[in-house]
């Protein structure tokens, strides 16, 4: 699906009907990471009309010369929202990148935005000097033909990315980072990541008042797990895990876990919603 944005083409999947559930990706990949995390935890649960958007140059939508930088990004993505959700109340859900424009969408709109989600997010200024963990492979299937299986860019993608490597994270890579990977406008990524931080950090605002999960990869070499801590007081409504056996790209590492925290804090926003 597609909605013209401020003169851009926004690419965008669409699954399910009901409350509607904003899923952003990280840099570097599209919608399809984020989209194969999380449909498997709504196949069970109907009533959420899952939206996956392709950030500006990355995935199937362009991003312009007058996309050079975060808050481009994010305004962007606020216009989407009013263009595809309009005023309803909805969810955000984001990792790395993605959960950073989450956090500045939640906290611009908490009136509509009934719950955050965030996996791996990168936390900007107030993460700035936080040491991160050496990248570390904690386990590796004494099988896996990954350079078999990947030609030698992606095959290197994959061994920097993922902390356990096994015949299952392998295909998830190829199925659902890989092709996103391949996509990316490397010049248009290098331009807004030149001003990747927004003009005003996501938490120059009230703390942030509805259910939030905040999960972290101990063994998260890109952006680290300990930043994240420090918004914790912004997120009174917050449950926050850091996940043992996980990298960045926890999402792959920790399947049962992610399901598992995720379906409980749809069950906060829930009950939240029914006792309004």
């Amino acid at each position: 699906m597609e909605a013209m944005v401020n003169g851009i083409p926004v690419h965008y999947a669409e699954h399910g009907t009901g409350t509607p559930v904003l899923a952003l990706h990280g840099g570097g990949v599209d919608h399809r990471e984020i989209m194969g995390a999380l449909e498997p935890l709504f196949a069970g649960r109907p009533g959420y009309r899952r939206v996956y958007p392709d950030l500006p140059g990355m995935g199937h939508t362009p991003a312009p010369e007058m996309v050079d930088g975060a808050d481009a990004v994010l305004d962007t993505l606020l216009v989407l929202v009013d263009d595809v959700i309009g005023q309803e109340t909805f969810l955000v859900v984001g990792h790395s990148y993605g959960g950073y424009l989450a956090r500045a969408i939640a906290n611009r709109r908490p009136g509509q935005v009934a719950g955050l989600a965030l996996i791996c997010s990168l936390v900007g200024e107030q993460g700035g000097g936080d040491e991160r963990p050496e990248h570390v492979i904690l386990y590796a299937a004494g099988d896996l033909d990954v350079d078999g299986a990947l030609e030698p860019a992606m095959a290197a993608e994959f061994r920097n990315y993922l902390v356990v490597q096994t015949p299952e994270t392998l295909r998830r890579f190829q199925e659902t980072v890989a092709p996103g990977v391949a996509l990316t406008d490397q010049a248009a990524a290098e331009r807004i990541a030149a001003r990747w931080q927004l003009r005003t950090a996501p938490e120059q605002a009230p703390a942030y008042p509805n259910p939030t999960l905040i999960l972290a990869g101990r063994q998260d070499a890109t952006v680290g797990y300990a930043g994240v801590w420090r918004l914790l007081e912004h997120y009174p409504r917050a449950t926050f895990a850091v996940l043992d056996r996980a990298g960045h790209g926890l999402v792959h590492e920790q399947v049962g876990l992610v399901t598992a925290l995720m379906a409980e804090w749809l069950d906060r926003v829930r009950e939240d919603a029914a006792g309004a």
